[in-house]
Order: structure tokens, then sequence, then C-alpha cells
């Protein structure tokens, strides 16, 4: 096991309550659990993000924070984990969901013994060990159970609606009908059957928890938490920065930079997460679609990502584009292959919608800047986000089913055209400025996320 404190951060004076965060591997949970240490450790309680050494790199460089030098007094926790196969992404699947992650996943089941250790060292220092764990490392932190001076909680990545969704699938008919362009499946027809086992694991040890932390707001999803609530439960979101975007945060980022020379709103935002891949048949209708729809666009054309983000084609996507396709755009359009800074591009005055796959750590980034969303859902829980975006929040349209079938450009381009120029489109993005602004007041003193937070700190410190 990697020592209890990093070269970064010297050791602390024996703390009467320590908490560790044990995220998923995937890039939004990471983050998600980062900047929920990063808000934890606001409260002087120190706080220990343990994850394998590759995966606290990775989050560290992608922190969507303000000030990358706001997490250095967290301790990063380096937990062995055995190395593992990182073949690349296969865009031609009809099943969207990352399969090619699996080995990752397989092997991070490994980290069950580190974390532990690394518990019990802490536990004979400390008064109480709090730990919380995405509700896909429930396996890897069962060992809670065994230290008398420990107790869990989960971490949920995803919307309230999802799960009440996922947990009640018989009711997705009846969300069927208020929708006509988002097709609902059963989560496990949008997954692989080798994630589905990695649930399963995870199942027998969910109940070792004393409450759970949803990333979601109260005011926004009132109704959905109500139906969940079942143990101790405080919804803390948004997570992301709130502020918008300011010369500080620009850096030169060709991105940023490209977008101060755009009006006002008048930028669609696209980028499909860190997951998904496009065959490129549908990358060139996608291409067509942004053309023929004459609306400005910045498109993030990256693939999926590799099990090892640091692998030397992690994400490059080199092929799919028509010939000529940037060239015909310029000064409309803009296409970057390089990581972007989310969160600051959808703080950008300029931008005017979200084109997104509809994961919720996107969701949430997007609707807290006031921006709404073009929903194009690929797998997973994404459709039930979307639908609660288009359908229950009105803040968003829908692009398309989440079927696997190729989307034709003229279906981009009328889905674009709702958002960007039409009265309803107006209506869309209104209320999303309405619901952003709801969740920034939801973060500051007495607000309704910060009231929940606040709850939390006092019920672990007891």
């Amino acid at each position: 096991m990697a020592a209890v404190h990093d070269q970064e951060n010297p050791p602390a004076a024996a703390a009467a309550v320590v908490v560790v965060v044990v995220p998923f591997l995937f890039q939004s949970h990471l983050n998600q659990a980062l900047q929920l240490a990063h808000l934890i450790s606001s409260y002087k309680i120190p706080v220990y993000y343990a994850t394998s050494a590759a995966h606290c790199r990775q989050a560290k460089l992608r922190y969507n924070g303000k000030n990358t030098s706001s997490i250095t007094h967290l301790n990063f926790i380096e937990l062995p984990m055995p190395p593992f196969l990182s073949p690349p992404p296969n865009p031609n699947s009809t099943l969207k969901f990352p399969s090619h992650l699996q080995p990752c996943l397989d092997v991070c089941l490994e980290l069950r013994h580190p974390t532990a250790a690394l518990l019990r060292q802490l536990s004979s220092s400390s008064k109480r060990v709090v730990v919380i764990n995405d509700t896909n490392m429930a396996y890897v932190t069962q060992d809670v159970a065994t230290i008398p001076n420990a107790e869990s909680y989960s971490f949920s990545c995803i919307s309230a609606f999802s799960l009440h969704c996922i947990i009640n699938q018989g009711i997705l008919d009846e969300y069927k009908t208020n929708v006509d362009r988002i097709y609902l499946k059963p989560i496990a027809e949008t997954v692989t059957p080798e994630i589905l086992k990695f649930a399963a694991y995870q199942s027998p040890h969910e109940d070792l928890k004393s409450g759970d932390l949803i990333n979601t707001c109260r005011t926004l999803e009132r109704s959905y938490l109500d139906l969940l609530k079942d143990k101790k439960q405080w919804a803390v979101a948004p997570l992301n920065p709130v502020i918008r975007a300011t010369d500080e945060m620009i850096n030169n980022n060709t991105c940023l930079l490209w977008l101060d020379k755009q009006p006002r709103k008048s930028v669609l935002f696209v980028s499909f997460g860190s997951t998904t891949s496009m065959m490129d048949e549908q990358v060139k209708e996608l291409a067509m679609g942004l053309r023929q729809s004459k609306q400005r666009f910045l498109w993030v054309f990256r693939d999926a990502e590799r099990g090892n983000a640091f692998s030397d084609d992690n994400g490059d996507r080199k092929s799919g584009l028509p010939d000529g396709f940037e060239e015909s755009v310029e000064g409309i359009g803009m296409v970057t292959r390089d990581w972007a800074p989310q969160v600051e591009i959808l703080g950008h005055g300029s931008v005017g919608a979200f084109m997104s796959h509809c994961g919720w750590n996107s969701c949430m980034e997007s609707l807290s800047m006031g921006v709404p969303i073009v929903a194009w859902p690929m797998h997973s829980e994404q459709p039930y986000n979307a639908l609660l975006v288009t359908e229950m929040l009105k803040a968003g349209v829908a692009i398309k089913e989440c079927d696997g079938d190729l989307v034709g450009s003229d279906l981009i381009k009328e889905a674009i055209e709702e958002m960007m120029v039409s009265d309803e489109g107006v209506i869309k993005r209104e209320r999303a400025e309405e619901i952003g602004l709801v969740l920034r007041n939801a973060v500051e003193e007495g607000g309704a996320t910060r009231l929940e937070m606040d709850s939390f700190v006092e019920h672990i410190t007891r």
C-alpha cells in the first residue's frame, strides 16, 4: 500500500474525523469525486482521495476547478493496482457502452485489500474514518464493516430520476408515453453483460452504507429524491464550479479564444464525453447536419478513451470527417481534437446550447451555467437523463432514439435549428437560464445545496 500521505502533502496532525473518497475509474466519476473531496476539505476536514496512481494523475490533470492549486491540500493516495490491457474503442459497435474499458474495471476489484489497509491505518489515529465510495466501488470498500470506528456513505454520480428508473424498471412504460424521440430501454439492454456482472459484485455490500450522497440538487429533483429516500440522504450538487469564465480562466486555450470572437449565445458546443465513439458514417452525418444548420459550433472531435488515459493515441480520432469539412466551415465552426475545458466552455457567454450524450456530469455542468441541451443519449442511464432534461425540466430538445441506428443529417439539422433559431428554442433557453440561477443560488450560503452539505458535515463530525 502507498504511504498515507503523498509527496505533495506533509503529514497532518491526527484528526478527530478523516474522510476517504474512493472513486469509480471512469473520467466523469473521477472528476465528480474529486470535486466532492475538495468541497468536504473546505470544512477543514482531512480528505484522502484513494485510487490507482494512473487515475490519481488523471483526476488531477483534468480537474476542472478555476485554480488547480486549490486541490494541493488533498491527500492523493496511490493504491497499487495490477496492470491491465488497454484496447482501443470499437466505433462500429451498435452497443455504445465502452466495453473496451472492461479490463480496467476487472482489475480495479483488486483495490479492495490496499483500500482496507489504508482504512485500518487511518482508523488507528482518528476518532472516526468516513468512507465515501462511488456506488460502483462498494465491493472495494466492503472491509469498512470490520473497522469499529469507520462508517461508509455511497456517492451516486447519476440523477435521482435515473436512479428511480433503474431501481423501478417497471415504471418505464409510464414515461414512454411522454416522449417520441428518446427510446427508453431497460438499462440492461444498453450495457454489456460484463458490466452487469461487475455491478453484481457491488450489490451484496450496498447495505453497509450509513447514507447516500447524490450528485443532484434538491430544488431540482425533490420529488425523485423523496421516492428514493430509505436512509439518510444528502443532495450535494452542483459540484462543479459555477462561476462563468473570466480572463483568468482562459490561459490562452484555443477553444476559449475562438469563442471570444463569436456573438453572445450563438455557438452550439458539441461533445459526447470520454466514453463515446461514433462510427465514421455517423460522424459524416453529424458533420453534414452541423454544416447544413448554418449555426456556429465548437465540436470536440475525439474517440472514447482507453482504459489508460495516458496511451500515446488516447482519444485520437483521425478519420470520419468529410473531405474539406473544416475548410468549408471556417469562420462558422471549429473542430478541436484536444481535451477541452468543458466547464469553462459552457460558462462562456458565446455558448448558446450543448449537444451532449447526457452523462449526468455534463448535464449538471450545462444546466448550472444556464445552457440548454440538445440531447443525444448513447448508453447506460443517459436516456433517462435525457428524458429528465427535455420533458421534465423542459430545458432541452431530443435528437434521437438511443437505439444504435444511424441518425441522418436532416434529423440533426432539425434538432439544432429547433434549439438555436426557433421560438420553442427561445423558451428552452430561458428555462435553462432559470435552472442555472436556481443551481448557482443553491451553492451560496443559505442555499439548498449548501445547507445539505452543512448537514452532512455536521453528521459525520457529530
